[in-house]
């Protein structure tokens, strides 16, 4: 059930892409770069030692969650 204090965000794919490209404009000078890169390192060395998942889909899906936590703190 919906929550009718909290609307449905249909927005977060604009945002995410907007933040994404500002990143790469200002490099590790945008406030964003380095806590995407740390949690990017983080998932791919969590899913190195996990047998099913390989270490890229760990970075992706570390890299991924923390740009969701910056974006929708």
């Amino acid at each position: 059930m919906n929550d009718p204090d909290k609307p449905i965000d249909r927005r977060i794919l604009v945002d995410a892409i907007a933040e994404v490209k500002d990143m790469g404009r200002e490099g590790l000078a945008h406030p964003s770069t380095k806590p995407v890169l740390t949690g990017a390192a983080v998932g791919a060395v969590a899913a190195a030692l996990l047998p099913v998942v390989s270490w890229p889909i760990g970075l992706v899906a570390g890299a991924g969650f923390m740009l969701y936590k910056r974006i929708r703190p």
